[in-house]
């Protein structure tokens, strides 16, 4: 099982929890398995079944899009984050 840290502005989906544990092969089934657990989180993540552009997703300190995107293996143990992306300023 791996884990998957959630955002602070996220984690009113999550029931207040700052890491949850999710099981997948892949990362497009561990936020499979989030968005299961999580309902209410899928549409902060999802537009429609694309994954939001502004949505990263790491594992350790590696973006998946570097990778093999949301086909990414994951491991049992393995750490991922979902870190938004930041926009703004002048």
């Amino acid at each position: 099982m791996a884990t998957i840290k959630i955002p602070t502005p996220l984690r009113a989906y999550t029931g207040g929890n700052a890491e949850v544990n999710v099981s997948g092969a892949t990362v497009s089934a561990i936020l499979g398995d989030l968005t299961t657990q999580f309902p209410d989180l899928r549409p902060h993540l999802y537009n429609g079944d694309e994954l939001r552009n502004f949505v990263n997703i790491f594992i350790g300190d590696e973006d998946v899009r570097f990778r093999s995107g949301l086909d990414t293996e994951v491991e049992p143990g393995d750490k991922l984050r979902i870190i938004p992306s930041i926009a703004g300023g002048r």
